[in-house]
């Protein structure tokens, strides 16, 4: 038995407490507990046992609605008085109260049984009702009533005993049993004035057997078996039972086309506002009749996660294909969106995917980027015929080898210039190696040559030779990248180290010389690359500093002061000493090497002045081009994340593939709206231990498939009028259907829908 004091030291405890102490002490198997409450709310219920043993409470002082939502086996026995509800939608509970209870006890009890000891207020007995798959709720009470008991009861039985209240009007008290439409009221005492929607009438034997069986059960509990003699004077008492009421005449009444037509409106009903084409339509109907009709929107909208990826990945599709068994294809998707899958979006990339995914209400977000990884050896898919048009394409980065990567599988002969030795731009360049795999990314620059596209490095583009590719090829494209490191006019600039060439460097393998002092300007990302490089090299003190808050991930920012950085903030530089860097306040940050981290911009000396621009960057039109056949794509466009240049590639390589086809480019992908979040049904979905996660080929159990069907048959199996069909396609994947002759329009398969796939619409052929 489990002893619960509610107040200690003159502190109490509040009512969640207690309640998380009961379920916490149910669920380690505790089934009796003694509660000295101090008004905490809903005592003793809805709680059950595992293996189905009974629960009791035994409580003093207790709160509103207690033994509310009472289960099955469980007991609550309250000594002394008790405020409002006492079993409230009560649920098979035996709730016995030994003194008065406040108003609204038993109010809308559905199963169980109730015993007040002493008096119960106003509204007992209100809405109880009686599933007949159960046994009828009970309501039994020594004394009397309030005023306005048994409103609209509508079935199960009360006992109002009526001891010790000979000197009431009424022992139901004012304006009882109004709206009464079901249940029987034993009464014993006066009544006063009565609805007329009940009638009052004597006990028959089966009444007397169920009053002289329950009333020594009742007297027991609330501890009052003397009056058992008293109470059982059956002349005494009386039933109260719905009025009943005659049958509604429908004789001499016009039919309802004459009604509406002549009597309620001359020409018809609302005709002054609306015309009214006179038909009847019943409450259930089905095809042209239903005020609305189901909608099977699958992949109609994006994803959380796939509105969220500048790549425009769809994750959910790829872990459908992954819960079919379909392994290859799962792994292959991925390759239609990006090149990068392992290198971008398993290593380096930010996963805003991750932080859009629906399961973040749940647990943790589905396993994205390590999906990404498993993409690291898949095999190519099959390239298109050969078009017989060409592209150039300036710049080996990320945002230019994914352009390669579409073009070259649409069928197009496609030439990267490289200025540098080697393919992969920051990937290769400037990401840490401790960050991204130099196998991992070795294996996917090979699998781009492998395509069919040509790499010629060591190829610098000058004005001349830009000239010359625009006449060698059919489009060219301009994926330069950001490699100019942004430094602000300070005094003392000239002091100042690029991070983007430091980082070079550092992956180079030149081990830079940095002295012991090291500030790094910009707290990003690479802010952090930076700090930890100069740390590698030798650094002992490294401070970073920035204008804003910083924009690192936490995760970063933590490794750097695990290291003995620092990250203070804001910082407004003022001018760079030889002691170390000063901000607009005066304060020395002292250092022998101060490193800037704060952007990039392109060198575009080769592009003809005519090309539109923004400050530094090249201004395109919608399709990607800045002059004729000639296209950008990412940092040469505005600075983003590697993803973005990954999307930017393959959006404008699709504009270049229409071009040279001659044909419209698909509508942008940002058009597409994302799924509803309230069209989601998450409540389907349980909360998954960390412990017990399955690893990302396997994770597709968690995903919620926002958006997409995930074949779970729940608007299958919920449907009334069995109106959903589900038919298996040839490539393996199901597809569902709902027959207007069958559907009335309900919305139970949108309410089912745990990913957002069916939708209600107006029924617009309605006649």
């Amino acid at each position: 038995m489990l002893h619960l004091t509610t107040v200690h030291e003159h502190q109490r405890l509040s009512t969640q407490d207690l309640l998380l102490r009961i379920e916490e002490a149910v669920e380690r198997g505790e089934t009796d507990f003694v509660i000295e409450a101090s008004g905490q709310h809903d005592i003793g219920g809805p709680l059950w046992n595992r293996e189905g043993r009974p629960l009791r409470f035994v409580v003093t002082n207790p709160g509103q609605r207690v033994g509310g939502m009472c289960m099955p086996d469980t007991e609550v026995i309250v000594n002394g008085p008790a405020p409002a509800d006492v079993g409230w939608l009560n649920a098979g509970g035996r709730i016995i109260v030994r003194g008065d209870a406040g108003d609204t006890a038993g109010h809308c009890a559905a199963a169980g049984r109730i015993y007040i000891g002493g008096r119960a207020g106003t509204r007992s007995g209100s809405l109880m009702k009686h599933d007949p798959l159960y046994e009828a709720p009970e309501l039994w009470v020594l004394q009397s009533v309030g005023s306005f008991s048994f409103e609209f009861m509508g079935g199960g039985k009360a006992v109002v005993c009526g001891w010790n209240s000979q000197t009431l009007s009424s022992v139901l008290g004012e304006r009882p049993c109004v709206g009464m439409v079901g249940g029987v009221i034993y009464v014993r005492g006066p009544l006063g004035d009565l609805p007329p929607d009940v009638a009052v009438h004597p006990l028959d034997e089966d009444d007397i057997a169920f009053l002289d069986a329950g009333l020594e059960a009742f007297l027991d509990a609330v501890e009052r078996p003397r009056l058992r003699r008293e109470l059982t004077v059956w002349k005494h008492w009386r039933k109260i039972l719905p009025a009943p009421h005659a049958a509604d005449s429908h004789e001499g009444l016009p039919d309802m086309h004459d009604f509406r037509r002549n009597r309620w409106v001359e020409n018809g009903i609302f005709s002054d506002v609306c015309p009214d084409d006179f038909s009847v339509r019943g409450l259930v109907v089905h095809d042209a009749d239903r005020l609305r009709r189901p909608v099977w929107e699958n992949a109609r909208h994006d994803a959380p996660c796939e509105h969220a990826c500048p790549a425009g990945i769809p994750s959910q599709r790829r872990f459908n294909l992954l819960r079919q068994g379909r392994v290859d294809e799962a792994l292959r998707l991925v390759l239609e969106h990006s090149p990068f899958p392992a290198s971008v979006c398993g290593h380096v990339c930010p996963n805003l995917c991750q932080t859009a995914c629906s399961r973040n209400q749940l647990d943790d977000a589905i396993q994205i980027g390590a999906l990404g990884r498993l993409s690291a050896e898949t095999a190519l898919p099959v390239a298109a015929p050969a078009s017989g048009k060409s592209v150039g394409i300036i710049g080996g980065g990320v945002g230019g080898l994914s352009a390669a990567w579409q073009l070259v599988h649409k069928g197009h002969a496609v030439t990267v210039y490289e200025a540098d030795e080697e393919i992969g731009g920051k990937l290769r360049q400037v990401i840490p190696h401790a960050r991204l795999d130099e196998d991992v990314l070795a294996a996917e620059l090979q699998r781009i040559r492998d395509a069919g596209v040509t790499i010629r490095t060591g190829c610098r583009v000058d004005a001349e030779r830009f000239a010359a590719l625009r006449k060698e090829h059919d489009a060219v494209i301009v994926a330069t990248g950001g490699h100019k490191a942004r430094i602000f006019p300070w005094p003392g600039k000239e002091r100042v180290v690029a991070g983007i060439d430091f980082l070079k460097a550092v992956n180079r393998g030149e081990s830079p010389a940095v002295p012991e002092r090291v500030v790094v300007i910009g707290c990003g990302n690479a802010g952090m690359d930076v700090a930890a490089g100069a740390f590698a090299c030798g650094a002992r003190d490294v401070t970073c500093i920035d204008v804003q808050k910083p924009a690192a991930f936490a995760h970063e920012m933590a490794h750097i002061e695990s290291l003995g950085g620092k990250i203070v903030w804001p910082v407004r530089t003022r001018e760079i000493t030889e002691q170390g860097l000063v901000d607009e306040e005066g304060r020395l940050f002292p250092a022998d090497m101060v490193i800037i981290s704060v952007g990039e911009t392109p060198e575009l000396d080769f592009v003809p002045e005519t090309a539109p621009r923004f400050r530094d960057w090249l201004s395109p039109a919608a399709d990607g081009s800045v002059l004729d056949n000639v296209f950008a794509v990412g940092d040469v466009v505005r600075p983003g994340l590697l993803v973005d240049a990954i999307g930017s590639g393959r959006r404008v390589a699709e504009a270049v593939d229409a071009r040279l086809r001659g044909t419209v480019a698909e509508a942008a992908r940002t058009q597409r709206q994302c799924v509803p979040a309230a069209s989601l049904h998450t409540a389907w979905f349980a909360p998954c231990p960390a412990d017990k996660r399955p690893d990302a080929a396997h994770d597709y159990e968690r995903c919620i498939s926002c958006g997409t069907c995930r074949d779970c048959s729940l608007c299958l199996t919920a449907c009334p009028q069995q109106a959903i069909s589900r038919t298996v396609e040839a490539d393996g994947s199901a597809t569902y259907a709902s027959d207007p002759t069958r559907c009335i329009g309900c919305g139970i398969c949108a309410g089912v829908c745990p990913c957002g796939i069916w939708k209600m619409q107006v029924n617009t052929t309605a006649a």
